[in-house]
């Protein structure tokens, strides 16, 4: 499962894993408080606040390259932009100078920082063994614009076995379009990877006159008239991009719009040393 849907709202199962984290903080650090007159709400909350603008500042300062001078492109959250390490280092120093100033907060903001950082570390642990049980591409029946078929499987076999960008998008989703022209420039830097554009229930004319007028050039364009990778991998929100190393396990996914950033912290993925690899090389 890579999103979750509450109602017309799509999150990617990270963002809600951090949801639930912090409701279990927030519940644990008032049942610890409640024989006391403490704000630990308010002050859970400023701890919150202040790691996500640590952590998108961080992460703007770290790709800065790709946003330039453009203030409105650092404060554009949609690209899901954020470095947790930082964040998570502030966090912990703020509340130490809290719990310095206010000592009756330590035992309730202790109880809650613990309850919190538990809760993420097992359900992401969780989610992330199941995930590593079904990381495979998707095995649904694609349609090359010509009406060939074919699937994710052979289209990264016939291409070498690189390492594999899937695309989920349909034209009527302004999020996809907006970020076409960027997978369309990796696409053209990165000859290294095999970049596919898997349109999601649309037919060809349709797909053919929206890459007409937004004047695309994308090489490994093909349908998915019934959804099915977003099915079977868990998401039915668009647009979903999914990253497969050259072994055809899932690295990484991303739920929204890519800005160049984000699709360049994604793509580092790919410049690592393979884990499987490596393995491979120290059999005797």
């Amino acid at each position: 499962m890579l999103s979750l849907n509450l109602g017309p709202l799509a999150i990617s199962v990270g963002q809600g894993l951090i949801i639930v984290a912090f409701v279990v903080a927030l519940i644990a650090g008032k049942l610890a408080a409640r024989r006391r007159d403490l704000a630990i709400g308010d002050t859970l909350f400023n701890l919150a606040f202040l790691g996500f603008v640590t952590a998108r500042i961080a992460f703007v300062v770290h790709y800065y390259p790709s946003y330039g001078l453009d203030p409105l492109a650092w404060i554009d959250i949609r690209d899901g932009g954020f470095e947790m390490v930082p964040s998570l280092i502030v966090i912990g120093f703020y509340a130490i100078y809290l719990a310095a100033r206010q000592p009756s907060l330590r035992g309730p903001l202790g109880v809650a920082l613990f309850a919190g950082g538990l809760a993420w570390g097992l359900t992401g642990g969780a989610l992330s063994l199941i995930e590593n049980q079904a990381s495979q591409p998707p095995e649904t029946e694609l349609y090359t614009l010509e009406g060939t078929p074919t699937d994710l499987a052979s289209l990264q076999q016939s291409a070498g076995n690189r390492p594999m960008v899937v695309n989920l998008w349909a034209t009527w989703c302004p999020p996809c379009r907006e970020e076409m022209p960027v997978l369309e420039q990796a696409q053209d830097e990165r000859t290294d990877v095999l970049f596919v554009f898997a349109n999601q229930r649309e037919v060809v004319s349709t797909i053919r006159k929206f890459m007409d007028q937004m004047q695309l050039d994308m090489d490994h364009v093909v349908r998915d008239p019934r959804g099915g990778i977003g099915s079977q991998a868990g998401s039915a929100a668009l647009p979903m991009t999914l990253f497969y190393n050259a072994n055809g396990r899932l690295v990484d996914s991303h739920l929204g719009q890519l800005s160049k950033a984000t699709l360049s912290r994604a793509l580092e993925r790919f410049d690592l040393p393979s884990t499987e690899s490596t393995q491979a090389k120290e059999l005797p």
